[in-house]
């Protein structure tokens, strides 16, 4: 089982980008796929999952801005986040079960 995100990079306050996570060795179709970040002297922070089922969560800090989706012909999971603030910033990842990715940087600064 293998997660690699991707899509992160460095835009302005209101910008949008589309992070994404290629799995391999499983279906995400198949399985609950969460997102979190990681910021600076602060805990883990979950962002938004989505069930095996397509129910979908979202921390509040980012409910109305950020959707995640899946896709089953990449097998991929999505995260389009728009609208960024600057409090976006983080490193975000991708899990699934016990496995995470190694991370992909957002950052939100003028």
């Amino acid at each position: 089982v293998q997660l690699v995100e991707s899509g992160g990079g460095l835009v302005q306050p209101g910008g949008s980008l589309r992070l994404s996570c290629a799995a391999s060795g499983f279906t995400v179709m198949s399985s609950m796929m969460k997102w979190a970040r990681q910021v600076p002297g602060k805990g883990l922070e979950w962002v938004s999952l989505i069930s095996s089922r397509g129910v979908t969560w979202y921390a509040d800090s980012v409910k109305g801005r950020f959707t995640i989706s899946r896709d089953s012909a990449k097998n991929t999971g999505d995260l389009q986040m728009n609208n960024l603030k600057p409090e976006d910033t983080g490193v975000y990842y991708c899990e699934v079960g016990s496995n995470r990715g190694q991370g992909t940087q957002v950052t939100v600064s003028s």
